[in-house]
């Protein structure tokens, strides 16, 4: 009799100290569980999750709230949207949208913020210093011109 899939699945996970539930098995280039079922390759951690709260949302995808890709704990998951997952990363866009100063140190709130045609948050108080030089040197260049 073939073995239920949650027999191989208990059998590669392994507590750690953190309460994760670490992968043993597969995993995909990016860190992340993989187990076959019914001929499938699925993500362990989305399996964990339906098994335990039920099926995920189409317009929500899993986070691992302690940053484990390997973890498959379902109390370590959350169904969030695209923007919330990737806010809480560690990527540059997580990085840069946490930033509540720019480079030379002014704060970044509603009324030193402008959005750039990019849709970047740029520093008003440094976008008009770069002006009022840019301008300064023109003048210099006309005068020495004249």
């Amino acid at each position: 009799m073939p073995c239920d899939w949650t027999d191989r699945f208990l059998a590669r996970v392994t507590d750690t100290e953190r309460g994760c539930w670490e992968w043993t098995g597969t995993r995909d280039r990016n860190g992340y569980g993989l187990m076959c079922i019914d001929g499938r390759r699925r993500s362990v951690h989305r399996i964990a999750y339906e098994a335990v709260r039920g099926p995920i949302p189409v317009d929500l995808e899993i986070d691992h709230l302690c940053r484990t890709r390997a973890c498959a704990n379902p109390d370590h998951l959350e169904a969030v949207p695209h923007r919330i997952n990737v806010l809480r990363g560690v990527s540059f866009a997580a990085r840069k949208a946490r930033q509540t100063h720019c480079v030379n140190g002014h704060r970044l709130d509603a009324v030193t913020i402008y959005r750039a045609p990019n849709g970047t948050r740029k520093c008003r108080i440094c976008r008009t210093a770069a002006n009022e030089r840019y301008r300064r040197r023109r003048r210099g260049v006309a005068c020495a011109a004249a």
